[in-house]
């Protein structure tokens, strides 16, 4: 019989990091300097979160 071992870092998804803002429009370039992504500006809308198409971040309106 063969054991199969399973690699622990393939099965654990990390989670998106998430930003709590204060305004409805937020920009977002990845936070890595010249190792982010092209800065792009986005939108909350009704919703109150907006996740970046680049990096997955997740931005959540503060409700203060």
């Amino acid at each position: 019989m063969t054991d199969t071992i399973l690699d622990s870092a393939a099965s654990v998804t990390q989670s998106p990091e998430i930003i709590h803002v204060t305004d409805h429009r937020i920009a977002c370039d990845g936070g890595n300097g010249a190792l982010g992504h092209p800065r792009v500006f986005l939108e909350m809308g009704e919703a109150g979160e907006v996740t970046c198409p680049y990096c997955d971040r997740l931005f959540v309106l503060d409700d203060h």
